[in-house]
């Protein structure tokens, strides 16, 4: 599934774990989900620390899981 096919969707992230995991609370029904930094966020070295409001891209059929793809500031 390519990266443009995902849905958007806003939250805050509330847990760093090993691995570059990071627990993300969503902003529209406080569920929380898993995700990890998309590629050219890791590629550009750009930092996410717990308090950060990022926008997430999860797929459709595992909505768990889930693609950290823009930190707001």
């Amino acid at each position: 599934m390519a990266r443009d096919d995902l849905i958007q969707v806003e939250g805050t992230v509330t847990d760093i774990s090993k691995g570059d995991r990071y627990t993300v609370t969503l902003t529209d029904n406080e569920v929380q989900i898993f995700a990890k930094l998309c590629g050219k966020m890791r590629r550009h070295h750009i930092r996410v620390v717990t308090g950060d409001r990022v926008t997430v891209g999860v797929s459709p059929y595992d909505v768990t899981h889930g693609l950290i793809t823009f930190r707001h500031r």
